[in-house]
């Protein structure tokens, strides 16, 4: 979630990304923030809006808050504000946010290595992008930041290059994954209502999480 805004000929997305949990700390919020921004800006990516074309530019900024209250999350009307729970384990080993358009989530520590490519994914749903319907993509080249784990890609893009078919390694490893000029599209800016040239992109889950090992 997000404010999309009007700036110097450019539309500038801020998310402001806010950590908690036992396995969160700066680091690891950091490399959030450092993922979420870089791979969002790495294509240049433009829209078409009334009748111009405008680059858009994403500023995420991030901080750790272990010590974040539940009504402090619910109670929250602060659209940039985005809420993630880290956590060693979370159920069914692994990460998510709370729908499409949304601005709290729970990430398992593990699925947020260098490169990953899991926060920015993540990132993705917050503004409303869901995975792509078709999960065959040989031959079409290298996927989208939106390809969910289990996508069957060309052999250079699986966990092993090598393997055939039904072998073990045989799906997309997450880490190739990027953000493209198509993603920047499906976020449909151009439908947005803006006033004073400032709007939002996604909704208010307003969910605080608990760690899923006292659940």
């Amino acid at each position: 979630m997000g404010t999309a805004e009007f700036l110097n000929n450019k539309i500038i997305i801020s998310s402001h990304i806010i950590t908690y949990g036992n396995a969160s700390d700066e680091m690891i919020t950091e490399r959030i923030r450092n993922e979420i921004e870089i791979m969002w800006n790495e294509p240049n990516g433009t829209v078409l809006f009334n009748a111009n074309r405008y680059l858009v530019s994403f500023k995420i900024t991030a901080e750790h808050k272990p010590g974040i209250e539940p009504d402090e999350i619910m109670g929250n009307d602060n659209p940039r504000n985005n809420y993630f729970r880290i956590e060693e384990k979370a159920h069914g080993n692994i990460s998510f946010v709370d729908g499409l358009g949304c601005n709290t989530g729970y990430f398992q520590l593990d699925n947020l290595y260098e490169g990953s490519t899991t926060a920015a994914h993540e990132y993705g749903h917050t503004l409303g992008l869901d995975h792509p319907t078709n999960l065959d993509l040989r031959g079409r080249g290298r996927p989208c930041i939106m390809y969910p784990r289990g996508t069957l890609v060309d052999a250079e893009f699986q966990y092993n290059p090598a393997a055939a078919f039904g072998e073990l390694g045989y799906t997309m490893h997450p880490m190739h994954r990027r953000v493209l000029q198509s993603d920047i599209e499906l976020l449909k800016i151009h439908r947005l209502e803006f006033n004073n040239n400032v709007t939002v992109i996604g909704n208010f889950s307003s969910f605080w999480h608990a760690d899923h090992r006292d659940l």
